[in-house]
């Protein structure tokens, strides 16, 4: 039996975008005021990331939050049901193109901006280039398959699990494949080390340097942002004498290249997750 959510996403699939996105801006909408334990969480990011603003900024900005990410959520009914014609008239991909294509393995940092799926689908419909990218399996069988084919939907895409390790992302990259990363979560304090993010101490797992190390990859910033046609998923130049000897000094930069990158679109970033969560040895719970 197929899954409801799924078939509401297929009905959504042909639908004018601007339907689209005015059914999630009411359900974003009513999202922030129903879901206290996540808006909670998002404010708390807001006050430790920007202490200059005021209240009522944050929680401005928190509620537009709330709607891109309904918004994006929703998106997934038309990129992974949806015409690729019409997908690809939606993304449009500009910068750095070459630094993805030209000879030599590549590392996508593609941080968790609310565009993220829409990053991935992009590259592998208009790259000619195979890929990967690390997959954490969901609870529910159905909703797993339907994600994994989405994100396989187009060009030749391998989904890694998270649980393989290290090998296999590493004989990806060495035998040509990209890898679309996303290293900004708080993941524990398992390998992870504290390195500031917006001047606060943050567990921070250091596998972008490492695989680009390990994989003799160049890294590709691939920041995605939604917009009223769709989304522009922009390539940055990749970063000159990274990665490093030094894993922590790279988490170190990562991070102050995320904040540059948040700082253009902040209402977009995925603050609903406890970025925070992991303190260092005897410091309380910030949330």
């Amino acid at each position: 039996m197929t899954h409801p959510g799924i078939l509401f996403m297929r009905a959504l699939a042909p639908l004018p975008l601007g339907v689209v996105r005015a059914l999630g801006k009411a359900l974003g909408r009513l999202l922030f005021v129903a879901a206290r334990p996540r808006r909670r969480i998002a404010l708390t990011n807001l006050r430790l990331c920007f202490p200059h603003w005021t209240e009522a900024e944050r929680v401005a900005l928190a509620r537009r939050n709330f709607v891109y990410f309904t918004q994006a959520f929703l998106d997934r009914s038309w990129l992974w049901h949806g015409d690729p014609a019409v997908v690809r008239q939606r993304l449009r991909i500009t910068g750095a193109v070459d630094d993805l294509t030209r000879e030599g393995a590549v590392v996508m940092f593609a941080p968790h901006f609310y565009g993220m799926d829409a990053g991935g689908s992009a590259v592998m419909q208009q790259i000619d280039r195979p890929a990967c990218t690390i997959y954490s399996t969901q609870p529910n069988a159905a909703l797993d398959e339907w994600m994994q084919r989405g994100r396989q939907r187009f060009g030749d895409a391998t989904l890694l699990s998270r649980t393989e390790g290290v090998k296999p992302i590493v004989r990806a990259l060495r035998e040509g494949k990209m890898l679309y990363l996303l290293p900004d979560m708080d993941l524990g304090p398992h390998e992870s080390v504290f390195v500031p993010f917006y001047g606060v101490p943050t567990a921070t797992v250091p596998s972008l340097s490492r695989f680009a190390r390990l994989g003799h990859a160049r890294v590709v910033p691939v920041i995605t942002r939604l917009t009223d046609f769709g989304y522009e998923v922009k390539v940055h130049p990749a970063w000159p004498d990274y990665p490093t000897a030094d894993a922590t000094a790279d988490a170190a930069l990562m991070n102050r290249h995320l904040q540059d990158y948040i700082d253009e679109m902040p209402e977009q970033y995925y603050w609903v997750h406890k970025r925070f969560k992991t303190r260092p040895p005897g410091e309380p719970s910030l949330y």
